[in-house]
């Protein structure tokens, strides 16, 4: 037995030199740096800080190199981190109505306050290659001329670029990367600083469903630190799907819409941007703002008959997630929706609308390690299982020649 543990050892050290050098692969190709996969393979680190569960681009961009690209492997490492970092304790609610907006769209009203802010999708793009992206590109240059360049001037003398950062908008060539500035004159105006939510202006009419917090406004369960029982409370099933494989809910999302769910959905608003995160120190006792994080929402609307308690209504799906990932929180809206169908005393038939099954399915890490442990040493089993087979067909086949030697004694 010594010697087979030390043989396996060397063997598990050589694959590590093998990972190692695929992962690194020809080294006549530069090698990827940690800030080019963060600026420029943004959403494949927000899948990765979502299903991580953890808000860290830098982490998640490394997690993502030391994968070599397998998003499930790399949100197990963020997980594996997070475990090991102490807790301080919870920040103040996000205020996403005070979200400083990139995008900001709804497909139920064409004219909504605020207006609608395409900004970066590829939602109007065409699906053919860009093979001019095989070649680096040069660092974009200032623009020059009218506009955002330096060289007209204001009869006071200032420049277009510094009166725009005066009247609150800003030089493209300072925007995040990917946020798209509008560039035509008549354009340059600086978006609403709150834009209201669409469920909120259905609210007011009294024609969405009212959410208010329990009795008492408990903390929200932690997953992460106790068990879940069923049925779970929104909360829970909030918290499992905002770390949720994002494939399997998009699966459970479009079995929604094809039927498998009894809800036809319309996105009421999805808004991506950046919101303050607060946090109150005991030793204060008032709120201090520790920084920003990207996030996306969705809410999506719902049609409600009504029932013998409930008028018809509106009701809601939501999904919020790190970074820009719409499809996150679109899928994960439809999933909330969907498993709310026995608190509007739905028939709940379908996956989607079954808590147990979603949340016990949907968490990546855990169903990547239980279908991965089937490649590890199985012998012993196996051998058990072989001997077992062996044996019924021995049987089995002691069983046929009997009944054969029987049969022509029966013809007698």
């Amino acid at each position: 037995m010594y010697v087979a543990v030390k043989g396996g050892e060397a063997a598990i050290l050589a694959s590590h030199d093998l990972v190692a050098e695929a992962r690194r692969g020809d080294e006549s190709v530069p090698e990827l740096a940690v800030a080019q996969i963060r600026e420029q393979m943004g959403l494949a680190c927000a899948r990765v800080m979502n299903e991580g569960s953890l808000y860290d681009p830098d982490l998640a961009a490394l997690a993502l190199k030391q994968a070599q690209g397998d998003a499930i492997e790399a949100a197990f490492l963020m997980r594996a981190y997070r475990t090991t970092l102490p807790r301080f304790g919870s920040s103040e609610p996000l205020d996403t109505a005070r979200m400083a907006i990139r995008r900001r769209v709804s497909a139920t009203y064409k004219d909504l306050p605020g207006g609608q802010v395409l900004g970066p999708t590829y939602d109007y793009t065409h699906r053919l290659f860009d093979f001019s992206l095989t070649e680096p590109r040069p660092a974009p240059s200032p623009p020059a001329g009218e506009g955002w360049g330096e060289r007209s001037r204001d009869a006071a003398g200032t420049s277009p670029a510094r009166a725009a950062n005066d009247s609150g908008l800003r030089n493209p060539s300072s925007a995040p990367s990917g946020h798209l500035l509008p560039q035509g004159e008549k354009d340059r105006e600086p978006l609403d600083s709150q834009m209201p939510r669409v469920p909120d202006i259905l609210g007011a009419e009294g024609l969405m469903e009212e959410e208010a917090p329990p009795e008492g406004d408990p903390r929200p369960f932690d997953l992460t630190r106790e068990p879940v029982t069923f049925p779970a409370e929104r909360d829970v099933r909030l918290q499992a799907m905002a770390r949720g494989d994002e494939g399997f809910l998009l699966g459970l999302g479009y079995s929604v819409q094809r039927g498998f769910g009894g809800n036809h959905p319309f996105v009421g608003e999805i808004r991506v941007g950046e919101v303050a995160v607060e946090f109150v120190p005991e030793e204060l006792g008032f709120a201090v703002d520790l920084g920003e994080i990207t996030l996306t929402e969705c809410q999506m609307v719902n049609q409600f008959a009504g029932s013998k308690d409930v008028p018809p209504q509106f009701t809601r799906g939501y999904g919020l997630s790190f970074g820009h990932s719409e499809r996150k929180a679109m899928s994960m809206s439809l999933v909330d929706r969907a498993l709310k169908a026995r608190e509007f005393g739905e028939a709940a038939d379908y996956p989607a609308q079954q808590d147990e099954f979603v949340l016990y399915h949907s968490d990546n890490v855990e169903a990547a390690g239980f279908v991965e442990h089937l490649k590890l040493p199985h012998y012993v089993d196996f051998q058990g299982e072989l001997e077992l087979i062996r044996r019924i067909r021995k049987e089995r086949e002691q069983r046929l020649a009997e009944q054969q030697e029987a049969l022509p004694e029966a013809a007698e």
